[in-house]
């Protein structure tokens, strides 16, 4: 079976988009290796795999519309199950690291919000 020739709008239009999500996946994986610490790290990583995501599914959602001739939102879903689950990793992720830090003793990390001269006022 050959798939149906996709018009010429929706070839631009797809292919902008994989090209945008593309170098927003590349934007965040340079900048886990560019950036020192995991609480810098970890901004790349979730801004980056989260408007990729989305310029990917948009792509993906005018290819498959345009070739079969209806509304495909199927991958939708993926990106539904992205934007629910990495903020919720992402929170985990630095509450365990910021624990980690103060249990270590070091200073260059925010203290808890009870802890500083705002905490005092209660």
């Amino acid at each position: 079976m050959i798939p149906a020739a996709l018009p010429f709008w929706a070839e631009i239009a797809v292919g902008l988009l994989a090209l945008l999500g593309s170098l927003l996946a590349l934007l965040g994986s340079v900048g886990v290796l560019r950036l020192t610490s995991f609480f810098q790290r970890i901004h790349a990583t979730t801004l980056g795999a989260t408007m990729g995501c989305w310029s990917l599914v948009a792509a993906t959602i005018i290819y498959f519309s345009a070739r079969e001739g209806t509304l495909s939102v199927h991958a939708l879903l993926i990106a539904i199950f992205v934007a629910l689950t990495v903020p919720v990793t992402t929170i985990f992720l630095m509450r365990a690291a910021l624990f980690r830090a103060r249990r270590a003793g070091r200073t260059d990390v925010p203290q808890g919000l009870g802890d500083g001269p705002a905490g005092d006022a209660q």
